[in-house]
């Protein structure tokens, strides 16, 4: 069992009621009758209010009453309308900080039912990349770029379809809810167009279409499609996406350029060059990491863009893939000045050898 350890903030906010009753007693105590600092008793059930539940508020409150009622007495203040008045401070101050505890405990429950749901509707849109796809080991990054997020427009997905591992990363131009909406629909066309279609060029004219019919005609979509069969290279398809990182079973490593960049998803109406398929020796040993443009322009403290080139050696140095695309993600991170100010996906694929095991997911 996990046991939450309360952050130093969270105890001082805690304490803090009790620390204000107390502070305020001692001076009431010390400086006598006259000053008037009884009132100030109901800082404990104010600050309670702000951060416990209702019945610690309650409690803080009977606590600051029965406070106050002894300091009262001690002070002769209940001979005159000073004393009660005292008390009908702190009274009200509980009641108050009560009812502003049960709605922030509305308010934290329907954040957290919210929450929950979009982190299923997170879950079902970019599902789990499997384990191993035929001869391939499959291992995934993402960072949003929006707080609390787990998605944004960047999106992958491995398929092991009858024509061999099919792979796609990409990135919707534009962010928020837009962009994750226009990320469903490639990946919904995608999962069913790599079952059905045999040839690559076919499988990009159904994801082409898909984006096209959506609503706003100036959405597009970078994106790179992958095909790795059973035997032979690696097959390719660019639409106007960063050439993937290949890294070479002896640590060298390139960046397979396309014959000729075409247009991202959704932008045939412009008339521009299709994609043309180009072929890239992909042996047992070779690693392809699939990337988005959030990753490439990190920016450092200096303005300095990721030198992802120099830093493939990180992907050779742990025989689990997946725990060598996380050093790559903490090179990342540790490079990038602040939070990310893109979406950054990482899709890795590591050729173990010409085994036909099946999907696991």
């Amino acid at each position: 069992m996990t046991v939450k350890k309360s952050t130093p903030s969270a105890a001082v906010l805690n304490w803090m009621p009790v620390a204000a009753m107390a502070v305020v007693a001692v001076v009431d105590i010390v400086a006598g009758p006259n000053v008037g600092f009884l009132p100030l008793v109901s800082l404990g059930p104010a600050f309670a209010g702000l951060v416990g539940g209702w019945r610690r508020t309650a409690l803080i409150g009977l606590v600051a009453l029965l406070l106050c009622l002894g300091l009262g007495l001690y002070n002769g203040l209940f001979d005159s309308s000073r004393g009660y008045s005292a008390m009908a401070s702190v009274a009200g101050v509980t009641g108050v900080g009560v009812a502003a505890a049960v709605m922030r405990s509305r308010r934290e429950a329907e954040l957290a039912s919210v929450r929950s749901i979009a982190e299923v509707a997170q879950r079902v849109l970019l599902r789990p990349v499997p384990l191993a796809a035929g001869p391939l080991q499959a291992a995934v990054s993402y960072t949003s770029a929006v707080a609390e997020a787990r998605i944004g427009g960047d999106l992958y997905e491995v398929v092991a379809s009858p024509h061999g591992v099919r792979v796609i990363v990409g990135d919707v131009q534009g962010k928020g809810l837009a962009a994750v909406e226009t990320a469903a629909v490639v990946l919904g066309a995608f999962r069913e167009a790599a079952y059905d279609e045999p040839d690559l060029m076919r499988l990009g004219e159904r994801l082409e279409r898909s984006v096209a019919r959506e609503p706003d005609d100036e959405k597009f979509v970078t994106a790179i499609l992958a095909e790795i069969g059973r035997a032979g290279p690696a097959v390719l398809l660019n639409y106007g996406h960063p050439a993937p990182l290949l890294v070479h079973r002896d640590g060298k490593s390139d960046f397979p350029q396309p014959p000729a960049y075409a247009l991202p998803l959704g932008l045939t109406a412009h008339d521009g060059p299709g994609p043309e398929p180009y072929h890239v020796d992909f042996a047992p040993g070779d690693q392809l990491l699939l990337y988005t443009d959030g990753v490439t322009e990190a920016r450092d403290d200096q303005g300095g863009f990721y030198p992802l080139g120099e830093r493939a050696d990180q992907l050779l140095k742990d025989p689990d893939a997946h725990r060598a695309l996380d050093a790559l993600r903490e090179d990342l991170v540790r490079h990038a000045a602040g939070p990310p100010h893109d979406d950054a996906a990482m899709l890795l694929l590591r050729y173990q050898g010409h085994g036909e095991a099946p999907l696991r997911p």
